[in-house]
């Protein structure tokens, strides 16, 4: 079986199944393997019948389980079963240990055997309950111990438990050391069913090539492939797991850099073909007239940074050029000045932005620009979300008018989307693009500019090598009006005292944020979710106040009116996922709060901050912690400290250490499903140098040492080019 075999291909799966995986993004067998587990847990500790009535009635300490990077979890970031005792909630798994003193009872249910069994201890009764699983009672024989593992719960008089789990007591002793993997799911898929799947995917496949040579494996101290990938879901011990996901994020990482450094190659020998007006002695610039109309003034980095993409577009060669700069500083403004620049030497231009979202926000802004100054210059709309209709309209404009502005989502890099003069390429939140969608979206045109802008504040020695393709402006300086955003953080007791603060805000007329990080309640998690704390707050908040939630599952159509909503404040309170993180601008909103602010990063929490504080108003920013943990407490309270996101994630990282994998993930770049660029930064720049070495030595990676490492490239960049077509 090979790795672009298709996960129907496995002996047991369906067509129903197989349509379960695609839910989670596993088409083929190879994706089976990257579908890497979020947690791990331990099995819980062995407790008797009569220990029930106190691990069920006390208040329900935290799990300590096992972080998916490897390591104990802290508390508060607990997910499934406890490691240790303690207190646990109903519905969490316990095990109990029981003598078998009387035989199971089988009867018949509606459509299919039901065995129970009944224990009595020490006055108190439990009742353990399988379904269509009659063979138990020659099992469980009268007399005989074993561990039953499962969710219980009280039910009137006694402790109920369906479907427990059954093992011998030596058996369940030798397994209590070991680490069991946790997956993403969906609705309709357990997590034996995806255990098993990979199991199956893990004998199926030969493992035994590593693409990696032997001497960089010896030189950089990383585990084989095959050590890894098996640890990395099914992980002997701590220091296995550690092991395979340090190799893992090492692949992730070179694969990056690998590819963005034979792409800088390419890049190095366009020529720029584009005649854009000169920049001095000319009067007559409509990017000129509009900065110098503008309500206030650009910055002293705005105009050095502008200055530095307009000599790009008049230079040699084509630009490839990354704009960074903290939220706030300005960056969609000069990408406006510069797509104008495109728009009066007559060519086209197109901005890519990560959510529809933010393409109709930009298509709103730049379209009321043109207009205040009497430009008659074209701006189009392209998302996913358009009518056949409206994208067909959208498509006739991009090929009638040769100097629009086109804004749009991916959308803009679809087969349909053909551009008739582009010369000039502009990705928003780069950090939420991949090597090969920029370079889909350069092919749309004759080899045309681009321009890529983050506000993800990333160190500059991190930023040089994960794009080492581009040179790198840095638009360090907000604009003077801005009024630093207020930062608190509080425990979770403080939330009646939060709910007055926003009331008193509302009454003023402004407007609100809530973060929650989950969509929907999930069992075993204590974290508040977006639905129901909308429903909650609304209870909470006078009347005439309106109250929405907002989040990522949500049809593109529904998110965009919600939002429309709130920016016209026919919303008040947004409760919203971390879907409103990037770049959303309503300036009437003054209070940030975030809920489970723990279990952020503080790059992310530091992007969620920025939607405040965008209008003349003092702004601020609740962060809500629901954990003990002393350092959690110690990493927010460095968002008190700085409104400078650069600091914010220096800082992080010197707390952290660039090894520790325990840690939240921090970037969410595209490509890394386990590699984080602060927690990992070690593993970034031993992969860098090591990309680097070996593009010197063998630029096309003809040598024959390098053939399976330019198999494993051509692989990764086929992926993307995937993720670009979805």
């Amino acid at each position: 079986m090979e790795h672009t075999s298709g996960i129907g291909e496995l002996k047991g799966i369906g067509a129903k199944t197989e349509q379960l995986f695609h839910n989670l993004g596993v088409y083929t067998v190879g994706d089976m393997l990257l579908h890497y587990p979020r947690d791990y847990e331990r099995l819980p500790p062995v407790a008797h019948i009569a220990d029930l009535p106190g691990i069920l009635g006390e208040e329900a300490g935290q799990s300590e389980g096992v972080a998916a990077g490897g390591g104990t979890r802290r508390a508060g970031q607990a997910e499934g079963v406890a490691a240790g005792g303690g207190a646990r909630r109903a519905g969490q798994a316990v095990a109990i240990a029981l003598r078998v003193s009387q035989a199971p009872f089988v009867r018949a249910g509606r459509n299919m055997q039901v065995t129970s069994l009944t224990v009595q201890e020490q006055g108190v009764k439990a009742e353990f309950v399988w379904f269509r699983m009659p063979y138990l009672k020659n099992t469980l024989k009268i007399g005989q111990w074993f561990v039953l593992v499962g969710k219980a719960a009280r039910k009137g008089q006694a402790f109920h438990m369906e479907q427990p789990q059954v093992f011998a007591p030596e058996k369940y002793q030798s397994m209590q050391q070991s680490l069991w993997p946790c997956y993403p799911l969906t609705a309709g898929l357990g997590k034996n069913k995806v255990s098993q799947t990979v199991k199956k995917v893990l004998e199926e496949l030969d493992l035994s090539v590593d693409y990696l040579p032997e001497e960089v494996r010896g030189r950089c101290q990383l585990a084989e492939y095959n050590f890894a990938i098996e640890n990395i879901h099914f992980p002997g011990s701590e220091e296995a797991l550690e092991q395979a996901r340090r190799r893992l994020v090492f692949d992730e990482f070179f694969q990056f850099i690998l590819s963005a450094g034979l792409q800088k190659e390419q890049m190095e020998e366009v020529v720029n073909d584009f005649a854009f007006l000169p920049l001095e002695g000319s009067s007559s610039l409509w990017a000129d007239q509009v900065a110098a109309k503008l309500p206030y003034q650009l910055t002293k980095a705005q105009e050095r940074t502008l200055l530095e993409i307009r000599r790009d577009l008049r230079g040699k060669k084509v630009m490839q050029r990354l704009v960074q700069g903290d939220v706030g500083s300005g960056k969609t403004i000069l990408a406006f000045l510069s797509m104008l620049d495109a728009a009066q030497a007559g060519y086209q231009s197109a901005l890519m932005a990560p959510t529809e979202v933010l393409a109709v926000q930009h298509y709103q802004t730049f379209t009321s620009l043109c207009q205040s100054n009497g430009l008659r210059v074209p701006v189009i709309l392209l998302t996913g979300s358009l009518t056949k209709k409206e994208k067909r309209q959208a498509y006739e404009r991009m090929q009638i008018y040769p100097n629009a502005m086109v804004i749009g989502t991916h959308a803009l890099i679809q087969e349909q989307a053909l551009f008739d003069n582009l010369a000039l390429v502009v990705t928003d939140e780069q950090h939420r693009f991949g090597v090969k969608q920029r370079e889909s979206l350069f092919q749309k045109g004759a080899q045309p500019h681009v321009l890529v802008m983050s506000a993800t504040p990333i160190p500059r020695t991190l930023a040089i090598i994960l794009y080492g393709d581009l040179d790198i402006s840095v638009v360090d300086e907000v604009p003077a009006k801005r009024l630093p955003v207020k930062s608190c953080v509080v425990g979770k007791k403080a939330r009646p005292a939060s709910y007055r603060f926003l009331e008193k805000e509302l009454a003023k007329g402004h407007q609100a944020y809530v973060i929650c990080p989950l969509v929907e309640e999930s069992e075993g998690l204590d974290m508040e979710n977006v639905t129901d704390y909308a429903q909650m707050l609304q209870g909470q908040m006078p009347q005439g106040i309106v109250v929405e939630c907002l989040h990522g599952k949500m049809k593109s159509g529904r998110k965009n009116l919600i939002m429309e909503q709130f920016a016209r404040n026919e919303i008040q309170v947004l409760v919203s996922t971390t879907v409103i993180e990037v770049g959303v601008n309503v300036p009437n909103a003054t209070v940030m709060m975030v809920e489970d602010a723990q279990r952020f990063g503080l790059a992310q929490l530091h992007q969620l901050r920025g939607r405040v504080g965008r209008g003349s108003s003092q702004s601020y920013c609740i962060m809500v912690h629901t954990t003990d943990s002393k350092k959690a407490q110690k990493r927010l309270e460095i968002l008190n400290q700085s409104n400078d996101g650069f600091y914010i994630a220096s800082e992080d990282l010197k707390l952290r250490g660039p090894g520790d994998f325990f840690g939240i993930r921090q970037s969410g770049l595209l490509e890394f499903r386990l590699g984080d660029i602060y927690q990992n930064a070690d593993v970034l720049k031993l992969a860098s140098e090591e990309a680097n070495r070996i593009l010197a030595e063998d630029r096309q990676l003809m040598a024959p040492e390098h053939r399976e490492i330019r198999g494993r490239i051509q692989s990764y960049l086929d992926r993307q080019g995937e993720i670009v077509n979805l």
